[in-house]
């Protein structure tokens, strides 16, 4: 079965950083992130694809980079210039399995 694990999430202040992992079990060409708010309501903030391109939500481009280290079935998301509206627990998805997230917390 895959198992999809994020990590490097925690608390940073506003204008902050923090890069987050998502370490697949095996290669999955298309991964994307999300954040999932208190109501539990995940919205989409930005996407790998196998071609190597990415697409972003528009609160996020700019801030944040989503990158591939494929020897390492590993896909990173790098998050400048933190908001307070950026808190949530992020999670990852691919081939319909979601792994169980990383809070990140933005603090004003």
């Amino acid at each position: 079965q895959v198992q999809l694990v994020e990590s490097g999430g925690g608390l940073v202040q506003a204008g902050g950083s923090l890069r987050l992992s998502c370490t697949s079990s095996v290669n999955i060409p298309n991964i994307g992130w999300y954040r999932q708010d208190s109501a539990k309501h995940r919205q989409f903030v930005a996407f790998m694809h196998g071609t190597g391109t990415t697409t972003y939500d528009n609160r996020v481009r700019g801030r944040f980079t989503v990158s591939r280290d494929g020897a390492k079935n590993i896909v990173y998301l790098q998050m400048n210039n933190l908001e307070p509206e950026d808190t949530g627990l992020y999670m990852c998805t691919g081939q319909g399995f979601w792994g169980q997230g990383t809070q990140v917390t933005v603090s004003s």
